[in-house]
């Protein structure tokens, strides 16, 4: 293998992620609420495998391509870039290959287990592994077989989602080999010096279960029942008038039957349900006449929110994208801007975002809705979970989810985040 390299960087690593890096279990986890550095602790311990592992293969994953492209692999370049390591990205074939220690790393997504069957690996490390299956994992434990590594080893990082299968696997029912640490609120000094106010802020932005989960990373169990479960018509449905001087909010789900929309403005960082478009066996196109004929005179702009699949095309060759750009240039509509994500967000955590406005961990509504909008609060009302999952249930009622899920695409764009990495104090780690 020849003489090692010596990697130098900064890092100053927190009293739990000093944990995760100093267990020598075959299978180790870290576990711990937004800001508690999963990230930095999961692209560090990549580099030590792949230190420990020179010359041999292992495997960087995240839940899916989208978010190991947007999330993942920029952290993991950012603590390369450090540690001057240098590297090369193939994207076509998903490799990187670290220069100097001649280390090969499969980029993967996890949503295709049957995939990640093949070669053998010296380490793997997951991240989000709670939005991932278990027979991901699995899969990725029946490759950690490669006879020359000096250190096999399978770590993940994520943040808890209930008593499911990881919490069984490393925390409930631990077999032989498995390790957790588990990090603990607000330790994040190096956050907290950068932003006080982080975790009070989010009080305001998060419902209570959701804020005990994100920030305090506790446990809960899931809960079937409403999905909506902060919504009040006492303290959320009021009669709202639209301001000529604000842009009009257009949210959609683009259903055929039936087609649906909801117009909405926002006053500061309230959001106001002024009005559904429900529509039964039509398109979009129908959806856009119907919203000029109601509101002909929209002077302040036009936002647009949907779920990512308005980027792909329909049967008819068309993306509802550009259905959407021509018709309503059709109509003379002008300052039309688009937010529509490459990728869906997870749909937890859009549905927790939208109960955090309806009422939040704090107290505060900040979503009303106009009386008339009697479907959007039928969903409020009866939208359910499948019991013992985080998955909505489609099937009960085929005219109920829409108009929720399109509320949720504007919710999620207007008040998502992404955590900022945090600077760290220069320590030699290996």
């Amino acid at each position: 293998m020849g003489e090692r390299k010596l990697i130098e960087f900064t890092y100053g690593p927190l009293q739990s992620q000093l944990g995760f890096h100093a267990s020598k279990a075959r299978f180790k986890g870290f576990s711990g609420p937004i800001g508690s550095g999963k990230s930095a602790a999961l692209c560090q311990e990549v580099l030590r495998l792949a230190y420990a592992n020179q010359g041999r293969t292992g495997l960087l994953g995240a839940p899916t391509l989208a978010m190991l492209r947007d999330a993942t692999l920029p952290a993991l370049f950012r603590t390369l870039s450090d540690a001057d390591v240098g590297y090369e990205h193939n994207k076509s074939e998903g490799l990187l290959v670290l220069e100097h220690l001649n280390s090969e790393i499969l980029l993967r997504s996890l949503d295709e287990p049957e995939r990640l069957r093949g070669t053998n690996l010296a380490w793997f490390a997951l991240d989000e592994l709670t939005y991932a299956t278990e027979e991901a994992w699995i899969r990725l434990e029946g490759r950690l077989r490669d006879p020359e590594a000096e250190r096999l080893c399978g770590c993940a990082v994520w943040t808890p989602r209930g008593y499911d299968w990881v919490w069984r696997r490393f925390i409930g029912h631990p077999v032989e080999g498995y390790e957790v640490v588990v990090a603990e609120p607000f330790e994040n000094v190096h956050l907290l010096a950068k932003t006080p106010d982080y975790y009070e802020r989010l009080k305001h932005s998060y419902d209570e279960d959701f804020y005990a989960q994100e920030v305090l990373g506790a446990y809960l169990a899931p809960k079937g029942g409403l999905v909506y479960r902060r919504f009040d018509r006492m303290q959320n449905v009021e009669p709202l008038k639209m301001d000529p001087a604000e842009p009009v909010l257009w949210a959609l789900d683009f259903n055929v039957d039936p087609m649906s929309s909801l117009v909405v403005q926002m006053d500061g960082r309230e959001v106001r349900v002024l009005d559904e478009i429900v529509l039964r066996r039509a398109g979009t196109r129908d959806a856009c006449e119907e919203l000029v004929k109601r509101y002909p005179r929209i002077r302040a702009g036009l936002r647009i929110y949907a779920d990512a699949s308005a980027h792909r095309q329909t049967t008819a060759g068309w993306s509802d994208r550009e259905i959407l750009e021509d018709t309503l240039a059709e109509f003379g509509v002008k300052k039309v801007d688009y937010l529509i994500p490459k990728a869906n967000p997870p749909v937890r955590r859009r549905v927790e975002l939208v109960n955090g406005k309806l009422c939040n961990a704090a107290g505060d509504v900040g979503l009303l809705v106009d009386p008339k909008c009697r479907k959007l609060i039928q969903d409020f009302e009866s939208v359910s979970w499948v019991e013992g999952t985080n998955e909505i249930d489609k099937q009960r009622d085929s005219r109920l989810t829409h108009l929720s899920d399109a509320l949720g695409y504007l919710v999620w764009e207007e008040y998502h985040r992404t955590v900022q990495t945090v600077g760290y104090r220069a320590k030699r780690i290996l």
